[in-house]
């Protein structure tokens, strides 16, 4: 926020070297923070929603940041309140949580974190610094150019460029890769969402009963996700789904399509011979691409509860793609433009997640029927 108060600071001041950079920035911004009610609703994404004591991360996080920005304009008023006008670090300029709002997606769409003071280990510390027109470099996964600093920040002689990888041709785009986040992040910082993005993916939480359930849905015979073992107790431990302080949040769809602590606790949870498992590393029961390393019925009935897993995620989205996309088709405002897009990209990775396991689902099923005329 120290950079945001900055930008308010400078677009208070009267002749600011900063102007003209100023006045070309946006005066709104298409981030969740200044969405209706409506909009936000319209967002329609916990998936495996409704989980007693179990928010959705993006709702909570656009919760938490308005809730910030109101407490900061009441301890901003409460500061500056008996400062004399020339004392006043905005020019007597009201901050309120609009201003404030406005500053920080300023700064979280266009700041850049820069190399700072280079610590023992040989890292440095990131400073978030704004940087005039190369801001205006649009993002891609495939980017034709790249940020190079030479120096750290606390150099005088230090210099930030943009670097081409390629030949760019003249009118064409200059793109720089964000990084490789999810639409969760592209949202809540930048205000738009990445059409099949491959790092998306979807959070839920770990939940023995649900896990049941998906189970019992998927054909799985007396599935025990409820009441596990000791020695499959011990395992959920270790990937810490299990204890005082662990960590429920697991996720579906991106790089690893299926978060590897979950694939972990499926394939155990749905084992019965321990010491087999236990000749097993955590590393080979977290990968989808160890295949079946407890075996292939072990492996389609862990990989069909994920199936029913995602059946039930998508039950409880009130509506369906093409519902949205017609919906799209009519024509919105565009925050509920950006709303629809950005569940229907949820949904997407769903299906995706799906299709992807039912293929090998399908051909683990017939080495299993070979194996078994063999």
């Amino acid at each position: 926020m120290r950079l945001g108060l900055k930008l308010l600071q400078e677009r208070a001041t009267i002749g600011s070297f900063w102007w003209p950079y100023i006045s070309n920035l946006p005066e709104t911004y298409s981030v969740p923070i200044f969405f209706l009610g409506e909009d936000i609703k319209n967002l329609q994404y916990a998936p495996l929603l409704y989980q007693q004591n179990f928010q959705d991360l993006l709702l909570l996080l656009v919760n938490k940041r308005c809730r910030f920005l109101l407490d900061f304009e009441n301890e901003v008023k409460r500061v500056m309140g008996n400062l004399k006008p020339d004392d006043h670090p905005f020019r007597g300029q009201d901050v309120d949580a609009s201003s404030l709002g406005w500053a920080m997606s300023a700064v979280s769409s266009r700041a850049f974190r820069l190399h700072g003071k280079k610590l023992v280990d040989g890292t440095h510390v990131d400073v978030p610094m704004m940087l005039p027109l190369i801001d205006m470099c649009n993002h891609s996964f495939n980017p034709n150019a790249r940020i190079v600093q030479e120096q750290d920040t606390g150099s005088t002689k230090m210099l930030v460029k943009v670097v081409a990888e390629t030949e760019i041709k003249q009118d064409h785009n200059l793109l720089l890769n964000y990084g490789c986040l999810n639409n969760d992040f592209f949202l809540l910082d930048y205000g738009f969402v990445i059409p099949s993005n491959p790092y998306d993916c979807i959070e839920l939480k770990y939940d023995g009963a649900l896990l049941d359930a998906a189970s019992m849905a998927a054909g799985v015979v007396s599935p025990n996700f409820s009441s596990p073992a000791p020695w499959q107790q011990q395992i959920l431990s270790q990937l810490n789904l299990d204890g005082e302080a662990a960590d429920l949040k697991v996720s579906l769809g991106g790089s690893e399509l299926v978060e590897g602590r979950l694939l972990a606790a499926l394939r155990v949870l749905l084992a019965s011979d321990g010491e087999a498992v236990q000749k097993q590393d955590l590393g080979t029961l977290k990968s989808l691409a160890a295949e079946a390393p407890l075996g292939i019925s072990n492996e389609v009935a862990a990989l069909r509860t994920v199936i029913a897993l995602c059946v039930i995620a998508l039950g409880h989205f009130p509506t369906k793609i093409m519902e949205d996309e017609a919906l799209l088709k009519q024509g919105v405002s565009g925050w509920t433009e950006l709303a629809i897009q950005f569940r229907i990209q949820k949904k997407s990775v769903i299906i995706d997640v799906m299709r992807s396991l039912t293929s090998r689902v399908k051909l683990l099923s017939s080495k299993e029927e070979i194996s078994a005329q063999g």
